[in-house]
């Protein structure tokens, strides 16, 4: 049983879903951990990760738009200390996840056709956000 730790920083352009897919995959395949299990997990509680369809960008533009509508800016919140995007931030947060888990099949993230990795921004300035995987198998 081997396992590996690596830090990836992503850059953001404020509010919205970012596909990490394509800096995890071959970090993947360069350990040579044929099963396994991969976790993906994001050191950030005002930013999230998600599988969602990577084909089409109309359903990132609804997801984007739903939690708009869910936990919107300027709602009364009491914690507004970085600002109107700050509570909702933490909410849009909260109802998502800040962790992945996902089989390692034959050298690979098992991934379905259509999925991608997403780092979710909920703020509107961008941000330098890390995420850390972590790999464990054989």
């Amino acid at each position: 049983m081997q396992q590996f730790l690596h830090t990836l920083q992503v850059t953001t352009r404020g509010k919205g879903l970012v596909e990490i897919t394509p800096q995890i995959v071959p970090w993947v395949e360069a350990r040579g951990i044929r099963t396994g299990l991969l976790t993906v997990f994001c050191r950030h509680t005002s930013a999230s990760l998600l599988i969602q369809e990577n084909a089409d960008p109309d359903v990132r533009a609804d997801l984007e738009a739903y939690f708009e509508r869910i936990a919107p800016e300027g709602d009364g919140y009491i914690h507004d200390a970085e600002g109107p995007d700050d509570m909702p931030a933490h909410l849009r947060t909260a109802l998502t996840q800040v962790q992945l888990s996902i089989p390692v099949a034959s050298g690979r993230p098992v991934l379905g056709t259509w999925q991608g990795i997403y780092l979710f921004e909920h703020r509107r300035r961008p941000h330098r956000r890390e995420v850390v995987l972590h790999l464990l198998g054989e």
